[in-house]
């Protein structure tokens, strides 16, 4: 419980712990399930493969690989996730913003970049050197999709350009 002004509140039904232990579990499971996108073309087109797709509504309206089902990541719910996938041993393909690049519009980098210090000089310095921290979605949407039990899933690895041949879009800005 928390305390507010002399009031007792319920805790919210967050449990960074929980978090914590799935990511460690996680991290080895995903490192042997990284492929490239010769594989992932060539493993979507199995029968009962599952590419999905967790951006925005709005943003897989507009353009998603041709044949990806969608759920949007903030809409994760045991329930919701039934729904699109059949079972926890379908095969699930997953990709996201930061896979595509040549339009930042509809696949804009999850990327944070440094804050530039201001006037210590040697915190401007450090802050100078500081590497771009990468916030794709795939990795939540990976902790998520083996937190409710979907364990059976590859993620994209490589960096792709919209204009690459082998891709195939689909949505409402493809003519």
């Amino acid at each position: 419980a928390v305390m507010s002004q002399d009031k007792m509140f319920p805790k919210a039904k967050v449990s960074f712990e929980d978090f914590k232990s799935i990511v460690a579990e996680v991290e080895p499971h995903r490192a042997r399930r990284l492929i490239d996108f010769d594989t992932f073309l060539k493993m979507s087109k199995q029968p009962g493969v599952i590419v999905l797709d967790t951006r925005s509504t709005f943003r897989y309206d507009r353009i998603h690989l041709k044949g990806a089902k969608h759920l949007s990541f903030t809409d994760f719910t045991q329930v919701n996730l039934a729904k699109v996938i059949p079972s926890f041993e379908t095969t699930l393909l997953i990709y996201c913003n930061n896979n595509f690049e040549g339009n930042e519009v509809d696949f804009a980098s999850k990327i944070a970049l440094p804050m530039p210090a201001t006037g210590d000089k040697v915190a401007a310095q450090f802050s100078a050197q500081e590497k771009p921290r990468m916030m794709a979605l795939n990795i939540p949407t990976y902790i998520n999709l083996y937190g409710y039990g979907y364990k059976n899933v590859f993620e994209l690895n490589e960096l792709v350009d919209v204009k690459d041949p082998r891709v195939v879009f689909e949505g409402s800005i493809i003519r």
